[in-house]
């Protein structure tokens, strides 16, 4: 039951992180949720162009997605899994880290074909 309330509290942070001034009248078309003990199953969208799916086993773990238009009018759109590991997002607006530098390559590298020798 927690992970269902961190999935509802989730969704209402991008309803509002999504919403201007026009959207403070946006309504729910249609919302769909079956929870279940072995899981659950939710489904939203609303008049302003929110959408969001998840679904969750009885281990915890979550994949969902969500999308919805910013105020500067880009589709935004985020799929994520949420697991023993944490919550791993993926879109193409997330940032992402600067490639590994070659020189740095290079020493894994070595340090993988030359491994030091084990103290005995």
């Amino acid at each position: 039951m927690i992970k269902f309330s961190s999935q509802l509290v989730l969704a209402l942070f991008v309803a509002f992180a999504a919403a201007n001034d026009s959207d403070v009248h946006a309504e729910i078309k249609s919302l769909k949720s079956d929870v279940r003990p072995d899981g659950f199953d939710i489904a939203l969208e609303t008049s302003n162009g929110i959408h969001e799916q998840a679904s969750g086993d009885v281990h915890g773990n979550i994949h969902g997605s969500y999308e919805y238009v910013s105020p500067e009018g880009e589709h935004v759109q985020v799929s994520y899994t949420a697991d023993e590991t944490g919550y791993h997002p993926a879109s193409e607006l997330l940032p992402t880290p600067p490639p590994i530098p070659e020189a740095i390559l290079k020493a894994i590298e070595y340090i993988k074909a030359h491994p030091p020798k084990e103290d005995h």
